[in-house]
């Protein structure tokens, strides 16, 4: 889980969540931008491991599952057979891979870091285990310095998430882990179909965990420093993890950014959330069986607020006209519906609770009135893309059919970079975004309205390209 992996590793806004190591995959990692897409994002969906999660509005990218192709959601049949692809089987957890460099360095701060860890409560024995085959990993630092920023659309990222290859696969999984999956959503109240998609999105449904050595990954990682103190902290995570039993060093493998498992938990997530749900006595969410990873998945969904019976978000229909300076007022269904919005059946959407409007590609994109549910999906990882991608995942996993709208072509989210201009020059013409740090959020938004309803352009807050343009010009 990056939720917080994916703050501190907050890379420019961009287009393509994920973390994965050698494999491109679509996890989002990154929370309100916009509807950006990070290159880390990008490895998470499709080659499923993760290195964490960015607090901002970014998404994922894949590059495996048969992605090659365009990815912008296209008719499609209504309903999809499975046989035609065999489910990912979980493999047994790779055996950690150590490619590490001798460095004099990084051994005395181990030494130093000992004593900071017995201090915490880590017994000389435990220590002594996980370090036993620890070693300075350059690759990682690579990795870490070097995260490529890329941009993708919103359509691209979604149809990636819900690949043709990654909904058959799913409804497979979902299949052959119903009993599971099923006494899961008894016990926490969240609807199987969403752990199943984040299990897809994380993990490629157990295909791509990582094999990093964990110890060494974080360690080197602290020891660098430029996130030291939260490396520091997630490795006395793992080695707390140790110390309790519910796994060995040589088993705890992952992403280069120390996430874990199925589903892709940080250490601090995993103290925090992690469930035994077999009974075994071990909270293992490195095995071949998935059980206690969907389960705490499903236990930190439950814990950040799901609502049971609540959906996630309903695609919607917006009426010839509207007014979109109501976007961004959050109202009852049937309030919505005084509005002249619909489901995109035409029939008002239902009195779930109270629901904001998301235009994850502005005006001229596809429209969802999103409920509490989005916003504890986007705990797991902060981003409106990665909850849209589980969301629409689930849902094609549950047997429905592709979206309905249709989304603007040549779309893409801007580069950090860009981003900054864009609020450089708004605040230039008078309109606050309350600082140019090339996140995209609530106050440049505000920004971003009060400019297009001066300019005459329908204030949808949304921080596209052509924008930009203008306000070159």
């Amino acid at each position: 889980m990056r939720q917080i992996l994916a703050t501190l590793l907050a890379f420019p806004v961009l287009a393509a969540p994920g973390l994965a190591d050698p494999v491109p995959d679509i996890r989002p990692e990154a929370r309100p931008f916009s509807v950006s897409v990070v290159a880390r994002a990008t490895r998470a969906i499709d080659a499923g491991e993760t290195a964490s999660r960015m607090k901002t509005d970014t998404a994922l990218v894949a590059a495996p599952d048969g992605l090659g192709r365009s990815l912008r959601p296209r008719v499609r049949p209504a309903t999809m057979a499975t046989a035609a692809t065999p489910p990912t089987r979980p493999t047994a957890p790779a055996k950690p891979v150590i490619a590490g460099e001798p460095n004099a360095g990084f051994d005395r701060w181990v030494v130093g870091f000992r004593q900071r860890a017995l201090a915490k409560g880590i017994s000389s024995r435990t220590f002594g285990q996980a370090f036993r085959h620890a070693a300075f990993l350059p690759k990682v630092i690579d990795r870490d310095r070097n995260q490529s920023e890329f941009t993708l659309s919103i359509a691209d990222y979604l149809g990636r998430a819900a690949s043709d290859s990654r909904v058959a696969n799913g409804r497979a999984q979902a299949a052959a882990h119903a009993r599971t999956l099923a006494a899961v959503e008894e016990r926490y109240g969240v609807d199987r179909q969403v752990v199943a998609a984040i299990w897809g999105m994380e993990s490629n449904y157990g295909s791509n965990r990582g094999d990093t050595h964990l110890i060494s990954a974080l360690a080197t990682l602290a020891y660098e420093g430029r996130r030291g103190a939260f490396f520091e902290e997630q490795l006395i995570a793992a080695l707390q993890i140790l110390q309790t039993g519910d796994t060995t060093e040589d088993m705890m493998s992952g992403s280069w950014a120390g996430a874990m498992g199925h589903t892709q938990f940080i250490p601090t997530s995993y103290l925090a959330y992690a469930v035994d749900f077999t009974g075994d006595g071990k909270r293992d969410i490195w095995s071949e069986d998935p059980t206690d990873a969907l389960a705490s998945t499903a236990a930190y969904l439950a814990k950040s607020g799901w609502v049971k019976g609540m959906p996630w978000g309903v695609e919607v229909k917006l009426p010839a006209g509207f007014d979109f300076r109501q976007a961004n007022e959050a109202r009852m269904p049937s309030d919505w519906a005084k509005l002249g919005v619909t489901g995109v059946d035409g029939r008002p959407v239902g009195n779930f609770g109270t629901a904001r409007m998301l235009l994850p590609a502005g005006a001229k994109g596809i429209a969802f009135l999103v409920f509490k549910n989005f916003d504890v999906i986007k705990r797991y990882n902060a981003s409106d893309a990665y909850a849209l991608g589980v969301g629409h995942l689930g849902d094609r996993i549950a047997g429905a059919g592709p979206l309905k709208g249709t989304w603007p072509e040549g779309e893409r989210s801007l580069k950090r970079d860009e981003a900054k201009e864009l609020q450089s020059l708004l605040t230039a013409r008078g309109f606050s975004t309350g600082g140019v740090d090339g996140r995209i959020g609530s106050m440049t938004k505000a920004a971003i309205r009060d400019y297009q309803m001066a300019a005459g352009i329908a204030p949808d807050g949304y921080p596209s390209v052509d924008l930009l343009r203008k306000l070159r010009n």
